[in-house]
């Protein structure tokens, strides 16, 4: 891996990010607009303080996932990949100039959303503004990761949408949103135990409702898996499409 080349490659997605508005309202807009919608349906209220720190794991989570991975896959298709990988870009540097510049771009999308959330939603969370916006991003990199690690596997951009089936709906069922993850079935809440969402939103929780919120353990959890899919997203990234 080489510092210069990693550091261009995520200017030259920054570079492509800027010149596709659509794709930035994507990332930047829609998960303030769920959020607002949510609020809307719930009137605010206690029911909205409930999830909506939850959901602010959850949706840029989503949103950063579905964007890298078609955005990979695109890569791979179109033969830039192919080409990049011909210089002295490596796999890594490849994917970690992708987590640079999409996690720049989740920065600003955290910092939107929870200022949406705590500003004009009035989200009543016990623990600081700033805590919030940490953990978001860290959700949004985990996104991110799994993004870049599932496009090695799709040959198609439907392909990548099938996914979310296998790998994002069973993380959404047992993270603790629908019912508390210490009240779901033993075998279930083992399997949440596995999951890395089930962490973004328990530090999520804990931020809503402690003063002093203790989340570096589920920070940990969160990154690791981050990490730890980006190396298998190094191992597996393909030059082609089958």
């Amino acid at each position: 891996m080489t510092p210069r080349i990693t550091l261009a490659t995520a200017a030259r997605v920054l570079t492509q990010l800027r010149h596709d508005p659509r794709t930035i309202a994507l990332m930047l807009v829609v998960p303030s607009l769920l959020l607002t919608l949510l609020w809307w349906i719930y009137d605010g209220g206690p029911i909205f303080d409930g999830i909506g720190p939850a959901l602010l794991a959850i949706f840029p989570f989503l949103v950063m996932f579905l964007v890298t991975s078609i955005a990979t896959l695109r890569e791979r298709t179109s033969g830039t990949l192919e080409r990049l990988l011909s210089m002295p870009t490596g796999k890594l540097d490849f994917l970690l100039g992708y987590a640079l510049a999409f996690g720049a771009v989740a920065l600003v999308q955290a910092l939107i959303t929870a200022s949406v959330a705590v500003g004009l939603l009035d989200m009543d969370t016990a623990g600081p503004a700033w805590l919030l916006i940490a953990v978001a991003v860290f959700d949004a990199l985990l996104g991110v990761a799994l993004g870049l690690f599932v496009s090695a596997f799709a040959s198609t951009e439907f392909q990548v949408v099938q996914f979310m089936p296998a790998l994002i709906l069973p993380q959404f069922l047992l993270c603790g949103l629908l019912v508390p993850r210490d009240q779901l079935p033993p075998f279930l809440e083992a399997v949440s135990g596995v999951l890395p969402l089930s962490y973004a939103v328990d530090a999520m929780s804990e931020v809503q409702q402690n003063t002093d919120p203790a989340v570096w353990g589920q920070i940990g959890v969160v990154l690791g898996f981050s990490i730890a899919l980006l190396a298998l997203g190094a191992a597996t990234l393909r030059r082609r499409t089958a």
